[in-house]
């Protein structure tokens, strides 16, 4: 069965409304790649439970989105699910401070079952440590409006 939103069948957000998801930055990375080869998968949503641990990966390639392949890529931080829910690309994500991080892109599964590559879209390209991230710190995804 082909997946709802490339098939065409949804023309329009189902989510009317969701809880953020909260997770807390158990590892900072460094480090960018010009060559990742990121596979983003077509679902656009997955649903994040407590207590599992998911990288953050950050790309400035304005063409992300499900289906797509990204390269240009940044290592921001592992995080540790501690308020689950429904994440979907193109929510927001920012720290608990209120940096803005950027914009949920989607999903790569290349380290599944062990964690899932969340990648988000920023016009500036910057790792964890670049970004000055700290250990204990929230990382916070929620539906704009």
């Amino acid at each position: 069965m082909k997946e709802p939103y490339s098939a065409g069948m949804l023309n329009f957000d189902p989510y009317a409304k969701k809880q953020p998801v909260v997770g807390r930055i158990v590892a900072v990375l460094r480090g960018r790649l010009e060559n990742r080869n990121l596979n983003i998968i077509e679902p656009r949503s997955r649903a994040l439970k407590v207590g599992e641990i998911h990288e953050l990966i950050m790309t400035d390639e304005r063409e992300a989105a499900p289906g797509k392949v990204v390269n240009r890529i940044a290592y921001v931080a592992f995080i540790e699910i501690v308020q689950g829910g429904v994440v979907v690309s193109k929510d927001q994500v920012e720290l608990s401070d209120g940096r803005r991080l950027g914009t949920l892109v989607g999903f790569d599964e290349t380290h599944m079952p062990n964690h899932e590559n969340i990648v988000i879209y920023s016009d500036q390209l910057m790792s964890g440590e670049e970004l000055g991230l700290q250990i204990g710190e929230s990382v916070v995804f929620y539906k704009e409006g």
